[in-house]
């Protein structure tokens, strides 16, 4: 750890949690590399995302995790992430109430149709409504999957409603 400032975090919250903004946020407050668990698992190209096999996916994370400060942010609770999850120093669980993620999936929806907001996938109506099963689906299936695994492995995790009070924690 570099003061009260953990070197390797790790980012866990459904879609519209605030994953992102936090990483970046911490990013660039604390000059620790950040890292989306979706372009470990997809090589982004201008005509289209191609996903990575298994085996250069985990390479991948496996590269990142063994350099010496990253945050890595994602929805992504599947096996291959646990690695993650145990050589992290902390991690940050958003569990933002669920009306707020429906609210900002879908004002990221109209700002990214705008081009006002950048994404790395192209907006489509597809994807929005993917959206909101992956939303519905994390609370019900990774929310309580997620808890139960920061309370069984004593992890050290910090969860949040709101991702704007994390540096209360830093401090």
């Amino acid at each position: 750890m570099n003061g009260n400032i953990p070197n390797k975090i790790h980012i866990i919250g459904s879609v519209g949690s605030g994953k992102t903004t936090l990483a970046r946020n911490l990013s660039r407050k604390y000059s620790i590399p950040h890292y989306e668990l979706d372009n470990v698992v997809w090589k982004r190209h201008r005509s289209e995302d191609i996903r990575r096999s298994d085996e250069e996916r985990d390479e991948y994370l496996d590269n990142i995790i063994r350099s010496n400060r990253w945050i890595i942010e994602g929805a992504h609770s599947n096996d291959w992430v646990f690695k993650s999850f145990h050589n992290a120093e902390l991690i940050i669980f958003l569990d933002t109430p669920y009306a707020l993620r429906i609210i900002r999936i879908i004002r990221r929806f109209i700002l990214q149709k705008l081009g006002v907001e950048k994404a790395n996938y192209t907006p489509t109506i597809n994807i929005f409504m993917k959206m909101f099963e992956w939303n519905a689906g994390f609370e019900k299936n990774s929310k309580p999957m997620i808890l139960n695994m920061l309370r069984q492995d004593n992890m050290k995790s910090l969860i949040l409603k709101d991702n704007n009070i994390v540096d209360q924690y830093f401090k």
